[in-house]
Protein backbone atom coordinates (compact mmCIF):
# COMPACT_ATOMS: atom_id res chain seq x y z
CA UNK A 1 0.00 0.00 0.00
CA UNK A 2 1.43 3.08 -0.90
CA UNK A 3 2.17 5.80 1.89
CA UNK A 4 -0.88 8.49 1.75
CA UNK A 5 0.40 12.25 1.28
CA UNK A 6 -1.20 14.15 3.85
CA UNK A 7 -0.97 17.87 4.88
CA UNK A 8 -1.67 19.14 8.45
CA UNK A 9 -1.46 22.98 8.15
CA UNK A 10 -2.36 25.72 10.36
CA UNK A 11 -2.51 29.04 8.47
CA UNK A 12 -1.50 32.43 9.62
CA UNK A 13 -2.75 34.81 7.39
CA UNK A 14 -4.22 34.66 3.89
CA UNK A 15 -2.27 34.81 0.67
CA UNK A 16 -2.26 38.54 -1.09
CA UNK A 17 -3.92 38.01 -3.99
CA UNK A 18 -4.29 40.58 -7.33
CA UNK A 19 -7.10 40.36 -9.54
CA UNK A 20 -6.17 41.71 -13.30
CA UNK A 21 -8.40 42.06 -16.35
CA UNK A 22 -8.14 42.72 -19.17
CA UNK A 23 -9.38 46.39 -20.92
CA UNK A 24 -9.69 48.06 -24.28
CA UNK A 25 -11.15 45.22 -26.17
CA UNK A 26 -13.45 45.27 -28.91
CA UNK A 27 -16.83 43.40 -28.42
CA UNK A 28 -15.78 41.61 -31.38
CA UNK A 29 -12.36 40.30 -29.89
CA UNK A 30 -14.64 39.99 -26.66
CA UNK A 31 -16.44 37.47 -28.52
CA UNK A 32 -14.22 35.92 -29.99
CA UNK A 33 -12.47 35.24 -26.58
CA UNK A 34 -15.18 33.89 -24.97
CA UNK A 35 -15.56 31.28 -27.64
CA UNK A 36 -11.76 30.32 -26.99
CA UNK A 37 -12.63 30.19 -23.43
CA UNK A 38 -15.80 27.92 -24.02
CA UNK A 39 -13.16 25.73 -25.92
CA UNK A 40 -10.63 25.20 -23.93
CA UNK A 41 -13.32 24.49 -20.43
CA UNK A 42 -15.33 21.59 -23.10
CA UNK A 43 -11.67 20.50 -23.99
CA UNK A 44 -11.18 20.15 -19.91
CA UNK A 45 -14.23 18.55 -18.91
CA UNK A 46 -13.73 16.23 -21.98
CA UNK A 47 -10.17 15.37 -20.88
CA UNK A 48 -11.14 14.50 -17.86
CA UNK A 49 -14.06 12.33 -18.63
CA UNK A 50 -11.83 10.75 -21.24
CA UNK A 51 -9.03 9.61 -18.06
CA UNK A 52 -11.63 8.98 -15.63
CA UNK A 53 -13.35 6.26 -18.42
CA UNK A 54 -10.01 4.89 -19.40
CA UNK A 55 -8.89 3.80 -16.11
CA UNK A 56 -6.06 6.65 -15.81
CA UNK A 57 -4.83 8.27 -12.73
CA UNK A 58 -6.94 10.90 -11.56
CA UNK A 59 -6.33 13.06 -8.55
CA UNK A 60 -8.51 14.46 -6.33
CA UNK A 61 -8.08 16.37 -3.57
CA UNK A 62 -10.11 16.54 -0.45
CA UNK A 63 -10.11 18.40 2.70
CA UNK A 64 -11.70 18.55 6.17
CA UNK A 65 -11.83 20.14 9.58
CA UNK A 66 -12.15 18.21 12.85
CA UNK A 67 -10.66 16.52 15.67
CA UNK A 68 -7.57 13.69 15.54
CA UNK A 69 -10.13 10.80 15.52
CA UNK A 70 -11.81 12.11 12.22
CA UNK A 71 -8.57 12.50 10.85
CA UNK A 72 -7.59 9.02 11.81
CA UNK A 73 -11.08 7.57 10.73
CA UNK A 74 -11.33 9.69 7.47
CA UNK A 75 -7.49 8.67 6.26
CA UNK A 76 -8.73 5.14 6.65
CA UNK A 77 -11.39 5.15 4.46
CA UNK A 78 -9.69 7.31 1.77
CA UNK A 79 -6.71 4.62 1.59
CA UNK A 80 -9.86 1.79 1.51
CA UNK A 81 -11.12 3.63 -1.57
CA UNK A 82 -8.35 3.73 -3.26
CA UNK A 83 -7.46 0.18 -2.68
CA UNK A 84 -10.73 -0.67 -4.62
CA UNK A 85 -10.19 2.16 -7.27
CA UNK A 86 -6.60 2.28 -8.27
CA UNK A 87 -6.78 4.56 -10.66
CA UNK A 88 -8.08 7.14 -8.10
CA UNK A 89 -5.38 9.58 -5.61
CA UNK A 90 -7.27 11.29 -3.17
CA UNK A 91 -4.96 14.22 -1.28
CA UNK A 92 -5.94 14.68 1.91
CA UNK A 93 -6.06 17.96 3.63
CA UNK A 94 -6.91 18.71 7.25
CA UNK A 95 -7.29 21.66 9.49
CA UNK A 96 -8.56 23.32 12.45
CA UNK A 97 -12.06 24.48 12.39
CA UNK A 98 -10.87 28.56 11.50
CA UNK A 99 -7.80 27.30 9.64
CA UNK A 100 -10.00 25.24 7.35
CA UNK A 101 -12.45 28.31 6.28
CA UNK A 102 -8.97 30.68 6.03
CA UNK A 103 -7.70 28.17 3.31
CA UNK A 104 -11.10 27.30 1.63
CA UNK A 105 -11.99 31.29 1.41
CA UNK A 106 -8.25 31.83 -0.29
CA UNK A 107 -9.10 28.55 -2.48
CA UNK A 108 -12.53 30.44 -3.67
CA UNK A 109 -10.97 33.30 -4.19
CA UNK A 110 -8.38 31.60 -6.86
CA UNK A 111 -11.51 29.78 -8.50
CA UNK A 112 -9.64 26.21 -7.09
CA UNK A 113 -10.98 24.74 -4.04
CA UNK A 114 -10.76 21.24 -3.12
CA UNK A 115 -12.57 18.88 -5.31
CA UNK A 116 -14.21 17.25 -2.53
CA UNK A 117 -15.37 19.80 0.12
CA UNK A 118 -16.42 19.56 4.01
CA UNK A 119 -18.78 22.61 4.60
CA UNK A 120 -21.42 22.96 7.28
CA UNK A 121 -24.53 25.47 7.85
CA UNK A 122 -22.60 27.90 6.07
CA UNK A 123 -22.60 26.98 2.87
CA UNK A 124 -24.75 29.65 1.49
CA UNK A 125 -21.57 31.78 1.38
CA UNK A 126 -19.81 29.98 -0.80
CA UNK A 127 -22.91 28.31 -2.80
CA UNK A 128 -21.42 29.78 -5.92
CA UNK A 129 -18.26 27.37 -5.86
CA UNK A 130 -20.53 24.04 -5.15
CA UNK A 131 -21.66 21.54 -7.88
CA UNK A 132 -25.01 20.96 -7.44
CA UNK A 133 -26.07 16.96 -6.96
CA UNK A 134 -29.21 16.91 -8.33
CA UNK A 135 -28.12 14.98 -11.57
CA UNK A 136 -25.15 12.71 -10.16
CA UNK A 137 -28.68 11.23 -7.76
CA UNK A 138 -30.81 11.25 -10.76
CA UNK A 139 -28.19 9.13 -13.04
CA UNK A 140 -27.41 6.94 -9.60
CA UNK A 141 -23.61 7.79 -9.22
CA UNK A 142 -25.19 8.78 -5.88
CA UNK A 143 -27.51 6.21 -4.44
CA UNK A 144 -29.81 8.28 -1.82
CA UNK A 145 -32.35 4.76 -2.13
CA UNK A 146 -31.95 4.01 2.09
CA UNK A 147 -32.49 7.80 3.44
CA UNK A 148 -35.87 9.98 3.42
CA UNK A 149 -36.36 13.27 1.92
CA UNK A 150 -36.12 15.10 5.29
CA UNK A 151 -32.79 14.05 5.41
CA UNK A 152 -32.08 14.72 1.95
CA UNK A 153 -33.65 18.39 2.69
CA UNK A 154 -30.98 18.95 5.68
CA UNK A 155 -28.47 19.45 3.02
CA UNK A 156 -30.65 21.07 0.81
CA UNK A 157 -31.08 25.46 0.28
CA UNK A 158 -34.10 26.68 -0.04
CA UNK A 159 -35.10 26.05 -4.02
CA UNK A 160 -34.18 22.23 -3.11
CA UNK A 161 -31.10 21.88 -5.05
CA UNK A 162 -29.63 19.60 -3.49
CA UNK A 163 -26.12 21.14 -2.49
CA UNK A 164 -24.41 18.49 -0.62
CA UNK A 165 -25.01 14.82 1.44
CA UNK A 166 -24.91 15.00 4.61
CA UNK A 167 -22.42 12.74 6.30
CA UNK A 168 -23.96 12.88 9.97
CA UNK A 169 -26.97 14.33 11.19
CA UNK A 170 -26.31 16.84 14.66
CA UNK A 171 -27.30 18.78 17.29
CA UNK A 172 -26.12 20.82 20.66
CA UNK A 173 -25.99 19.68 23.82
CA UNK A 174 -24.09 20.14 27.44
CA UNK A 175 -21.49 17.75 28.42
CA UNK A 176 -20.77 17.76 32.11
CA UNK A 177 -19.09 15.76 34.63
CA UNK A 178 -21.37 14.04 37.10
CA UNK A 179 -18.82 13.49 39.45
CA UNK A 180 -18.03 17.30 39.83
CA UNK A 181 -21.70 18.12 40.29
CA UNK A 182 -22.02 15.28 43.17
CA UNK A 183 -18.88 16.76 44.65
CA UNK A 184 -20.14 20.38 44.80
CA UNK A 185 -24.10 19.21 45.84
CA UNK A 186 -25.04 20.57 42.22
CA UNK A 187 -28.50 18.21 41.04
CA UNK A 188 -27.45 16.86 37.27
CA UNK A 189 -29.42 18.39 34.75
CA UNK A 190 -32.76 17.77 33.57
CA UNK A 191 -33.91 17.98 30.21
CA UNK A 192 -35.88 20.97 31.04
CA UNK A 193 -33.78 22.38 32.18
CA UNK A 194 -33.21 26.57 32.54
CA UNK A 195 -30.38 29.02 31.68
CA UNK A 196 -30.83 30.59 35.31
CA UNK A 197 -30.30 26.71 36.66
CA UNK A 198 -26.66 25.96 34.29
CA UNK A 199 -25.98 29.21 35.72
CA UNK A 200 -26.54 28.82 39.52
CA UNK A 201 -24.65 25.74 39.15
CA UNK A 202 -21.84 27.48 37.34
CA UNK A 203 -21.26 29.36 40.34
CA UNK A 204 -21.50 26.70 42.74
CA UNK A 205 -19.16 24.47 41.32
CA UNK A 206 -17.03 27.55 41.22
CA UNK A 207 -17.32 28.15 45.16
CA UNK A 208 -17.09 24.53 45.80
CA UNK A 209 -14.17 23.37 43.81
CA UNK A 210 -12.56 26.28 43.00
CA UNK A 211 -12.58 25.51 38.78
CA UNK A 212 -14.66 26.87 35.70
CA UNK A 213 -18.23 25.79 36.31
CA UNK A 214 -18.51 25.86 32.66
CA UNK A 215 -15.53 25.94 29.76
CA UNK A 216 -16.44 27.93 26.49
CA UNK A 217 -19.99 27.98 24.69
CA UNK A 218 -20.84 28.78 21.46
CA UNK A 219 -22.11 31.94 22.64
CA UNK A 220 -23.61 32.92 19.19
CA UNK A 221 -25.42 29.43 19.24
CA UNK A 222 -26.60 29.81 22.90
CA UNK A 223 -26.59 33.36 23.06
CA UNK A 224 -28.43 34.81 19.75
CA UNK A 225 -29.83 32.54 17.62
CA UNK A 226 -31.11 29.51 19.70
CA UNK A 227 -31.59 32.19 22.06
CA UNK A 228 -34.06 34.24 19.66
CA UNK A 229 -36.06 31.22 18.96
CA UNK A 230 -36.50 30.37 22.68
CA UNK A 231 -37.64 33.63 23.29
CA UNK A 232 -40.46 33.23 21.16
CA UNK A 233 -42.31 30.06 19.96
CA UNK A 234 -41.22 29.74 15.85
CA UNK A 235 -39.04 33.29 16.13
CA UNK A 236 -35.14 33.59 14.16
CA UNK A 237 -32.54 35.78 14.10
CA UNK A 238 -31.65 35.45 10.55
CA UNK A 239 -35.38 35.18 8.23
CA UNK A 240 -35.81 32.19 5.94
CA UNK A 241 -34.72 33.77 3.06
CA UNK A 242 -31.32 34.48 3.83
CA UNK A 243 -32.05 38.21 3.09
CA UNK A 244 -31.87 39.80 6.80
CA UNK A 245 -33.05 39.71 10.10
CA UNK A 246 -36.19 38.62 11.30
CA UNK A 247 -35.80 39.44 15.19
CA UNK A 248 -34.91 43.21 16.31
CA UNK A 249 -35.42 42.73 20.08
CA UNK A 250 -32.05 43.37 22.32
CA UNK A 251 -33.43 42.32 25.19
CA UNK A 252 -32.89 38.32 25.02
CA UNK A 253 -29.36 38.79 23.90
CA UNK A 254 -28.41 41.28 26.34
CA UNK A 255 -29.82 39.11 28.75
CA UNK A 256 -27.18 36.36 27.68
CA UNK A 257 -24.48 38.86 27.78
CA UNK A 258 -25.30 39.98 30.96
CA UNK A 259 -25.10 36.14 32.29
CA UNK A 260 -21.51 35.92 30.82
CA UNK A 261 -20.02 38.79 32.29
CA UNK A 262 -21.39 37.66 35.92
CA UNK A 263 -20.12 34.21 35.59
CA UNK A 264 -16.78 35.54 34.17
CA UNK A 265 -16.26 37.90 36.80
CA UNK A 266 -16.86 35.81 39.69
CA UNK A 267 -14.08 33.59 38.32
CA UNK A 268 -17.14 30.68 36.68
CA UNK A 269 -16.45 31.49 33.04
CA UNK A 270 -12.90 31.89 31.31
CA UNK A 271 -12.44 35.19 29.89
CA UNK A 272 -11.24 35.79 26.44
CA UNK A 273 -7.51 34.72 26.69
CA UNK A 274 -8.20 31.40 28.86
CA UNK A 275 -10.64 30.96 26.10
CA UNK A 276 -8.04 31.34 23.42
CA UNK A 277 -6.17 28.29 25.16
CA UNK A 278 -8.52 25.99 24.18
CA UNK A 279 -7.49 24.72 20.77
CA UNK A 280 -9.28 21.90 20.34
CA UNK A 281 -11.48 18.86 21.73
CA UNK A 282 -8.36 17.18 23.56
CA UNK A 283 -7.66 20.59 25.84
CA UNK A 284 -11.48 21.67 26.50
CA UNK A 285 -11.42 22.45 30.50
CA UNK A 286 -13.78 19.89 30.58
CA UNK A 287 -11.34 17.12 29.23
CA UNK A 288 -8.30 18.58 31.42
CA UNK A 289 -10.33 18.77 34.54
CA UNK A 290 -10.60 22.33 35.14
CA UNK A 291 -14.32 22.95 34.58
CA UNK A 292 -17.16 20.92 34.67
CA UNK A 293 -19.44 21.57 31.58
CA UNK A 294 -19.22 22.62 28.48
CA UNK A 295 -20.56 22.98 25.06
CA UNK A 296 -20.60 19.98 22.70
CA UNK A 297 -21.78 18.84 19.65
CA UNK A 298 -23.41 15.51 19.55
CA UNK A 299 -21.35 14.17 17.11
CA UNK A 300 -17.70 15.53 18.88
CA UNK A 301 -18.94 13.71 22.11
CA UNK A 302 -17.28 9.92 21.94
CA UNK A 303 -14.13 12.49 20.93
CA UNK A 304 -14.74 14.70 24.08
CA UNK A 305 -15.36 10.96 26.87
CA UNK A 306 -12.19 9.46 25.22
CA UNK A 307 -10.03 12.04 25.88
CA UNK A 308 -11.45 12.80 29.43
CA UNK A 309 -10.72 9.08 29.92
CA UNK A 310 -14.12 9.59 32.74
CA UNK A 311 -17.43 9.48 32.94
CA UNK A 312 -18.79 12.17 31.04
CA UNK A 313 -22.54 12.99 30.71
CA UNK A 314 -24.58 15.16 28.19
CA UNK A 315 -27.68 17.57 28.93
CA UNK A 316 -29.95 19.62 26.29
CA UNK A 317 -29.15 22.89 25.98
CA UNK A 318 -30.92 24.79 28.81
CA UNK A 319 -34.53 26.92 28.09
CA UNK A 320 -35.42 30.18 29.18
CA UNK A 321 -37.95 28.44 30.74
CA UNK A 322 -38.80 25.23 31.61
CA UNK A 323 -42.03 25.35 29.66
CA UNK A 324 -40.97 26.97 26.82
CA UNK A 325 -39.30 26.62 23.37
CA UNK A 326 -36.52 24.52 22.82
CA UNK A 327 -35.13 26.88 20.01
CA UNK A 328 -33.13 24.31 18.46
CA UNK A 329 -33.90 21.07 16.06
CA UNK A 330 -31.64 17.78 14.62
CA UNK A 331 -29.77 19.26 11.62
CA UNK A 332 -26.54 18.24 9.78
CA UNK A 333 -23.38 18.23 10.99
CA UNK A 334 -21.23 18.44 7.69
CA UNK A 335 -21.89 17.28 4.38
CA UNK A 336 -19.60 16.57 1.32
CA UNK A 337 -19.49 18.53 -1.58
CA UNK A 338 -18.35 18.56 -5.11
CA UNK A 339 -16.26 21.59 -6.22
CA UNK A 340 -17.91 23.00 -9.45
CA UNK A 341 -14.50 23.51 -10.92
CA UNK A 342 -13.24 19.80 -10.18
CA UNK A 343 -12.38 18.10 -13.58
CA UNK A 344 -13.05 15.19 -12.13
CA UNK A 345 -16.96 15.71 -10.58
CA UNK A 346 -18.38 11.96 -11.55
CA UNK A 347 -15.15 10.76 -9.75
CA UNK A 348 -15.66 12.60 -6.97
CA UNK A 349 -19.52 11.72 -6.29
CA UNK A 350 -18.66 8.50 -6.52
CA UNK A 351 -16.00 8.73 -3.73
CA UNK A 352 -19.37 10.88 -1.86
CA UNK A 353 -21.61 7.95 -2.54
CA UNK A 354 -18.57 5.19 -1.14
CA UNK A 355 -18.17 7.92 1.83
CA UNK A 356 -22.13 7.83 3.28
CA UNK A 357 -23.33 4.15 1.35
CA UNK A 358 -20.42 1.75 2.34
CA UNK A 359 -21.24 -0.32 5.48
CA UNK A 360 -17.47 -1.55 5.90
CA UNK A 361 -16.05 2.64 5.17
CA UNK A 362 -18.42 3.69 8.04
CA UNK A 363 -17.67 1.14 10.57
CA UNK A 364 -14.41 2.88 10.73
CA UNK A 365 -15.91 6.35 10.63
CA UNK A 366 -18.07 5.25 13.39
CA UNK A 367 -20.65 7.98 13.14
CA UNK A 368 -17.90 10.49 14.37
CA UNK A 369 -19.36 13.46 12.00
CA UNK A 370 -22.64 12.66 13.78
CA UNK A 371 -25.81 10.04 13.33
CA UNK A 372 -25.85 8.65 9.50
CA UNK A 373 -28.51 9.16 6.90
CA UNK A 374 -28.51 5.73 5.65
CA UNK A 375 -31.12 3.30 7.38
CA UNK A 376 -28.53 0.14 6.65
CA UNK A 377 -25.62 2.32 7.69
CA UNK A 378 -26.96 4.12 10.75
CA UNK A 379 -27.99 0.49 12.12
CA UNK A 380 -25.08 -1.10 11.28
CA UNK A 381 -23.04 1.70 13.10
CA UNK A 382 -25.47 1.80 16.07
CA UNK A 383 -24.75 -2.16 16.54
CA UNK A 384 -21.00 -1.42 16.89
CA UNK A 385 -21.56 1.65 19.15
CA UNK A 386 -19.55 1.62 22.64
CA UNK A 387 -21.14 3.78 25.41
CA UNK A 388 -19.97 6.99 24.82
CA UNK A 389 -20.69 6.35 20.85
CA UNK A 390 -24.41 4.66 21.81
CA UNK A 391 -24.73 8.41 24.18
CA UNK A 392 -24.46 10.00 20.59
CA UNK A 393 -28.05 8.21 19.30
CA UNK A 394 -30.10 8.47 22.48
CA UNK A 395 -28.95 11.93 22.65
CA UNK A 396 -30.48 13.04 19.13
CA UNK A 397 -33.15 10.76 19.19
CA UNK A 398 -34.06 12.64 22.77
CA UNK A 399 -33.52 15.69 20.68
CA UNK A 400 -35.34 14.48 17.79
CA UNK A 401 -38.45 14.13 19.77
CA UNK A 402 -38.57 17.10 21.14
CA UNK A 403 -41.52 19.27 19.61
CA UNK A 404 -40.64 20.54 16.19
CA UNK A 405 -40.26 24.21 15.86
CA UNK A 406 -39.72 26.79 12.33
CA UNK A 407 -36.05 26.84 13.26
CA UNK A 408 -33.86 28.20 10.45
CA UNK A 409 -31.19 26.25 9.47
CA UNK A 410 -29.40 27.91 6.90
CA UNK A 411 -26.75 30.43 7.68
CA UNK A 412 -26.79 33.44 5.17
CA UNK A 413 -23.65 34.60 3.98
CA UNK A 414 -22.91 37.52 6.38
CA UNK A 415 -23.36 34.74 9.24
CA UNK A 416 -19.57 34.24 9.80
CA UNK A 417 -19.26 37.99 10.11
CA UNK A 418 -22.34 38.64 12.02
CA UNK A 419 -20.60 35.44 14.59
CA UNK A 420 -16.91 36.75 14.65
CA UNK A 421 -18.74 40.45 15.80
CA UNK A 422 -20.27 38.48 18.31
CA UNK A 423 -17.20 36.67 19.80
CA UNK A 424 -15.44 40.93 19.94
CA UNK A 425 -18.36 41.96 21.67
CA UNK A 426 -18.58 38.85 24.31
CA UNK A 427 -15.39 40.13 25.05
CA UNK A 428 -15.53 43.67 25.51
CA UNK A 429 -18.58 43.37 28.06
CA UNK A 430 -16.10 40.52 29.91
CA UNK A 431 -13.13 42.99 30.33
CA UNK A 432 -16.02 45.90 30.64
CA UNK A 433 -15.50 47.83 28.25
CA UNK A 434 -19.26 47.50 27.14
CA UNK A 435 -22.89 46.85 29.08
CA UNK A 436 -24.44 44.14 28.31
CA UNK A 437 -26.97 46.42 26.88
CA UNK A 438 -24.78 48.63 24.71
CA UNK A 439 -23.13 44.69 23.12
CA UNK A 440 -26.98 43.74 22.20
CA UNK A 441 -27.93 46.66 20.49
CA UNK A 442 -24.89 46.96 18.54
CA UNK A 443 -24.85 43.60 17.74
CA UNK A 444 -28.38 44.36 15.98
CA UNK A 445 -27.13 47.25 14.60
CA UNK A 446 -24.09 45.79 13.01
CA UNK A 447 -26.17 42.44 11.74
CA UNK A 448 -28.98 44.41 10.01
CA UNK A 449 -26.05 46.35 8.41
CA UNK A 450 -24.52 43.46 6.67
CA UNK A 451 -27.28 43.01 4.50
Amino acid sequence: MKRKKIVCLLLSGLLTMGLVSGCGSSSSDEGGDAKNETKTEDTKKDDAAKEEASGDKITLRMAWWGSQTRHDATNKVIEMYEEQNPNVDIEAEFYDFDSYFTKLDTLVAAEDPWDIIQMGGNFPKYENSIEYLDSYIEDGTIDVSDTTDAFLKTTQNNNGDQVGISVGTNTYGIAYDPAMFEEAGVPEPTDDWTWDEWKDACLKITEELGVYGSSKMDNFIAGVTQRVSQAEKDANFFNMEGTGLAWDDPEPIADYFAMIQELTEAGAYPDAGAIKEIKDIENDYLVTGDAAMTWVASNQINSIVNAAGREIKVAPVPRMEKDGAYGMIVQSSQMLCVSKTSEYKQEAAKFINYFVNDIEANKVLNGERGVPIMTEVRETVKAQADDSSKMIYDFVDKIGNFPVENSNVISPEPKTEIEDYDKLLIEKVQYGEMTPEEAADDLLEFAKGKF
